[in-house]
């Protein structure tokens, strides 16, 4: 499948988990995949997790695309204006950025889903979910513009949460941070559709990821991730609604929106890897 052969593509944040599966099954339809983060072969990875920016890259390949290895911390305005130098340098054009990078979650006293009041919780959780969240979309979408707009042609997708079903997630900061992905796609979207770019925010659903394998694990609760409660979708699942929306002539029809990837895969008639077809995921209110 080469339906993305001409496709040039920047996944961030993709040294292992969504930004992995994002970036192979873009190498799968044939795109050329950026893939960048701050583990890399030789040197720590995030919180020991394993999974490197090269390992991607190679996986890319191996799949039928090109997959390059950039390594960028994307909270370092100088490292994400280096990364672009070279895409520009490199290829002229960005068809597809891909913004999945995202903090909040290394820090001890980050816990994104503890149900506290504000005042308790620890302000290092703002600073890494807005400056390497919220604040690296911004960053590289103001850099991936320049890029797409004299070809008319482009689409920024913004991986997020879709809270609108709550009243209220219980979490200040994560809710802001969230709500704040999705305004900041909308908004993008208004400035861009008159160049035919198209900005979209899209939530998969509880992905079973490496960091979710390994929280389950260190709470000893390795058994329930089959359970009822347990992840439902691989990050593939999320990597398979990207390709369609890039392959999608129409994408720009749907700019501003969010989408959630349950519903894309009914849509566009995609499974998960394992054949399933997981209905779009509703986060529950908490009790």
């Amino acid at each position: 499948m080469t339906k993305l052969k001409d496709t040039v593509a920047l996944v961030t944040g993709a040294s292992r988990g969504a930004g992995r599966a994002i970036a192979l099954e873009l190498g799968t339809a044939g795109a050329t995949v950026f893939v960048t983060g701050r583990s890399t072969r030789g040197g720590p990875t995030t919180d020991n997790v394993p999974g490197t920016i090269e390992d991607t890259a190679a996986d890319v390949t191996g799949r039928g695309g090109t997959g390059i290895a950039v390594r960028c911390d994307h909270t370092s305005d100088a490292d994400v204006e280096s990364l672009f130098t070279r895409i520009r340098n490199d290829h002229g054009r960005l068809n597809l950025l891909v913004n999945n990078v995202w903090g909040g979650y290394e820090h001890p006293d980050c816990r994104p889903l503890t149900y506290a009041p504000f005042w308790e919780q620890s302000l290092q959780q703002w600073d890494r979910m807005f400056t390497a969240g919220v604040r690296a979309h911004l960053t590289a979408s103001r850099l991936a513009a320049p890029l797409m707009v004299p070809q008319r042609r482009g689409l920024i997708i913004s991986t997020t949460a879709n809270l609108r079903a709550l009243p209220y997630m219980k979490n200040l900061f994560y809710d802001l941070a969230k709500n704040a992905v999705s305004h900041l796609v909308w908004a993008m979207a208004q400035e861009l559709r008159e160049h035919n770019v198209a900005a979209v925010a899209l939530a998969p659903g509880f992905m079973r990821t490496e960091r979710i394998v390994e929280a389950f694990t260190r709470a000893g609760a390795a058994q329930a991730l089959d359970g009822p409660g347990g992840p439902k979708e691989t990050p593939f699942y999320l990597g398979r609604a990207i390709v369609a929306l890039a392959s999608d002539p129409r994408a720009i029809d749907r700019s501003g929106e969010l989408l959630e990837v349950g519903a894309l895969a009914q849509e566009y008639g995609f499974t998960d890897i394992n054949g399933t077809q997981p209905a779009p995921f509703r986060l529950a209110s908490p009790a």
